[in-house]
């Protein structure tokens, strides 16, 4: 469209949201936004990427709108490794780098699309047609034991069950050097980060509280040390956040690992490049504990260590011994 006179100076995101109202049903101003930031926008054949770029009146602009997607996930040939399933519920080891459900840059190759593939009639209807059956979820890159329900009465069950934090969980996490004490309580409030709105951080206003627990199942020198962790709360990337907050990062992380780590003059050279080279957070959910949503069974799976983990911890084990 023409850029009349009257829209000098007005916002590009705001004078294509008005322009496109009637044509676009409505298009939202915060879609647009993220339209113009994607290249997706352009002034005179030149693409825009700015929102904010005051509007140049006899300019043409044109916004590309992208084929609607669908909106409801289609069953994908996923392998899963299944540990316990009956009908109303799968327990299941999920792979690292397998992400939970679809979203923005993940629309498909999920958990969720797998696990349609494997039960898509019982899935119909249960927890909403883009997350069906998930009651809970692990970040893509963290391994280890999820649950899946297929009831809606499991649904149900468990979604309180996670929500009282009325089960077991336990993890197992890399870190780099050794805390002190070596077992204890890790506390504060989590939130957004205050500069960084894709990160999480302990924070003194608009936290949630968060209670993580942890005790050191071994010991590699001060390099670096293997944690079981027990979640009191379950806030967004808690671990991750509370043993980076504490001095403990966890090996690969990409998101709370800033620098190289103190700890890591403590490890001889070649090991210490393959821990900073290593691709992924080092955490794995081992056990998950609850009762039986229907029967009340007590029930419990572990989920063995990935087979890159284990490599980390041999690697580890290997040159504490050397020494």
């Amino acid at each position: 469209m023409l850029a009349p006179p009257e829209a000098a100076g007005l916002r590009a995101d705001r004078f294509l949201t008005d322009s496109l109202s009637a044509a676009t049903n409505g298009l939202s101003r915060s879609r647009v936004k993220a339209l113009i930031e994607a290249g997706q926008a352009s002034r005179g054949g030149v693409r825009v990427h700015d929102p904010a770029e005051p509007v140049r009146p006899g300019e043409v602009y044109a916004l590309r709108l992208p084929p609607p997607e669908d909106a409801v996930p289609q069953p994908q040939d996923i392998p899963l490794t299944i540990l316990f399933e009956d009908r109303h519920l799968i327990v299941l080891d999920k792979p690292a780098g397998l992400v939970v459900h679809p979203a923005p840059g993940n629309r498909d190759g999920t958990l969720v699309n797998a696990v349609l593939a494997h039960a898509a009639e019982d899935l119909t209807g249960i927890g909403g047609e883009k997350r069906p059956g998930i009651v809970h979820r692990l970040d893509k890159d963290t391994s280890g034991v999820m649950v899946v329900a297929k009831s809606e009465r499991a649904h149900t069950a468990l979604s309180e069950a996670f929500a009282n934090r009325d089960l077991d969980r336990e993890y197992l996490a890399l870190v780099w050097g050794l805390p002190h004490p070596t077992a204890g309580e890790i506390t504060g409030d989590i939130g957004r980060h205050p500069m960084d709105r894709k990160r999480m951080a302990v924070v003194t206003r608009n936290g949630k509280h968060a209670l993580t627990r942890y005790a050191t199942e071994r010991a590699f020198g001060t390099g670096c040390a293997l944690l079981r962790c027990r979640l009191a709360t379950g806030r967004t990337h808690q671990i991750r956040v509370h043993l980076a907050h504490v001095g403990h990062p966890l090996v690969g992380d990409p998101v709370y690992l800033r620098r190289i780590p103190a700890a890591a003059r403590n490890l001889s050279g070649p090991l210490r490049e393959m821990l900073m080279a290593f691709p992924r957070q080092a955490l794995h959910a081992a056990t998950l504990g609850f009762r039986h949503p229907v029967t009340g069974e007590a029930l419990s799976f572990s989920a063995a260590l990935p087979p890159d983990m284990a490599g980390l911890l041999a690697a580890l084990g290997r040159d504490v011994t050397d020494r």
